[in-house]
């Protein structure tokens, strides 16, 4: 079971963070995988430690808020290896601002990124996924997916719809062998929230979380690689929680 020796998958956002955890858990599940970003450095970073590991891979670009962009990627990846089989889409910002103070400008520019570049990207990987009639597509969702934080309105709002894309995408291609899926990881530190985590605020995280501790960023490959994998091909508009009980949780203190 999870045998993933052959297949093909772009990992947009795949080279920080969760995005490059996963990345590089399914290369050493045998799994050729493309890790783009816009970091000409952080692309090849991963990329030689694909290689390192014995897979193979390319050194592409990419901006999420360019059609044209991803559909270069697309084409290359396509070029290269015949076929794409998982698109993993982990690429997302935000920014700690209240609300009111929260300019059209940035609430545009985090949906930009978050939200309609996923749709992009599924929209250009998914055309191929269709045509050869099989596709994993796993969007990298969060917490605020169900749940709201304070002081990240635009962020919470653009998870929000990616748990809504997600489903809806599902619906519409499930009866042509592609499975839709989205992750949310519970309290990681990474790049994109360890100034919040660092804080004294970042307590009250560790607090409604049962294992009192945050996640490893490994700790969210196993997840992704089963919706990646041919054994998730029942499941189908699922978002999946890897959060250590922060869902289930209640007011424990």
């Amino acid at each position: 079971m999870f045998d993933l020796t052959g297949k093909v998958a772009v990992v947009i956002g795949g080279t920080s963070g969760l995005g490059k955890a996963i990345a590089l858990g399914l290369a050493d599940a045998g799994v050729d995988v493309v890790a783009s970003s816009r970091s000409q450095d952080h692309v090849e970073e991963v990329a030689s430690q694909i290689e390192a590991s014995g897979g193979r891979t390319l050194r592409v670009l990419s901006d999420v808020t360019s059609r044209q962009s991803l559909q270069a990627l697309h084409d290359q990846v396509l070029q290269a290896f015949g076929a794409i089989h998982i698109l993993i889409y982990a690429a997302g910002i935000t920014s700690r601002v209240d609300t009111l103070d929260c300019s059209e400008e940035l609430w545009n520019d985090i949906m930009n990124v978050n939200l309609t570049g996923a749709l992009r990207a599924c929209q250009v990987f998914g055309k191929t996924m269709l045509t050869q009639g099989y596709g994993r597509i796993v969007n990298i969702a969060s917490l605020s997916t169900f749940v709201s934080f304070q002081g990240v309105a635009a962020y919470c709002a653009s998870k929000a719809a990616i748990g809504a894309l997600t489903r809806s995408l599902a619906v519409e291609w499930g009866d042509h062998g592609i499975c839709v899926n989205a992750i949310a990881p519970g309290i990681f530190p990474t790049d994109l929230n360890r100034s919040l985590l660092d804080s004294p605020r970042g307590y009250e995280f560790l607090i409604r979380t049962p294992t009192h501790r945050f996640g490893k960023v490994e700790e969210v490959v196993g997840a992704a690689i089963y919706l990646s994998s041919s054994e998730s091909s029942f499941t189908n508009g699922e978002i999946l929680t890897v959060d250590g009980g922060y869902m289930a949780s209640g007011v424990n203190q």
